[in-house]
């Protein structure tokens, strides 16, 4: 499970960062957003810092997951909001807010389901209750 997580984590992250590329006319030319690039670049770095605690701290990879995937969802829907209302409504750019909000449920989803044990807190208590 925890390397499912940190896959869904890294895919997201890489999408987010080639949506930034694009946004920055480093990739595409003609798709310049400087606000949407750096908002993306945000939430690259956002979920990047998710997978790098998951490989650091294994017992956390569940909550991180959930944290950071949120925290991109949360602002993929503000820039689907700010698309839909502000401009501009680029095709490649719903598209691509589309497939950003599909993954990161199905990030979501996944970390959530993943066990609570899976935090690393069961075998903490049962540690502690050898002990004695």
């Amino acid at each position: 499970m925890v390397n499912r997580i940190r896959l869904l984590l890294g895919l997201e992250a890489a999408v987010f960062i080639a949506a930034a590329l694009i946004h920055f006319g480093v990739v595409l030319d003609g798709y310049n957003d400087q606000e949407a690039g750096m908002a993306e670049s945000v939430i690259a770095i956002v979920l990047l810092a998710g997978l790098l605690t998951s490989l650091l701290r294994p017992d956390w990879t569940r909550r991180a997951g959930i944290l950071v995937q949120g925290f991109a969802l949360v602002g993929t829907f503000v820039g689907l909001i700010l698309l839909v209302t502000l401009g501009p409504r680029t095709l490649l750019d719903i598209a691509i807010h589309v497939a950003m909000v599909v993954l990161l449920v199905s990030g979501l989803v996944v970390t959530v389901r993943a066990p609570a044990t899976f935090q690393g807190m069961s075998h903490r208590v049962t540690d502690t209750a050898n002990r004695r």
